[in-house]
């Protein structure tokens, strides 16, 4: 099921103020006339799910491997793999927004993963 355009909108900017919690920031905030973008004092949080440049940081900084898939007999990629994570294109408005989502939900995992290690 597609969502609407907000609603995908709302869900990226949700992903982002969950990894910027992850990554150490906590006074963030998004301020009603610049809608979604997250502020954390004066400083602008990068848009990790709309923003290749600040992506692409992300990607290269933890290490992770993105791979799309192709099913046998088509030539569009149907998902994209980035590390263990699975994100299927078809959910997203294009292959870029797809391959940033993943990346985002791939950090967020290992963040989360490497927190509950520490308190083990």
């Amino acid at each position: 099921m597609r969502i609407s355009d907000e609603e995908y909108f709302r869900s990226c900017v949700a992903k982002e103020r969950h990894l910027a919690h992850l990554l150490g920031h906590h006074r963030i905030e998004e301020c009603y006339e610049n809608a979604g973008t997250l502020w954390e004092n004066t400083t602008q949080l990068p848009k990790w799910t709309r923003d290749w440049a600040a992506c692409g940081a992300l990607m290269t900084e933890h290490g992770i491997d993105l791979r799309f898939t192709v099913l046998p007999g088509q030539t569009e990629p149907t998902a994209v793999k980035a590390g263990a994570t699975t994100v299927q294109v078809a959910d997203h408005p294009n292959r870029d927004r797809a391959a940033m989502t993943a990346i985002v939900k791939e950090v967020s995992f290992r963040l989360e993963h490497h927190r509950a290690k520490k308190a083990a």
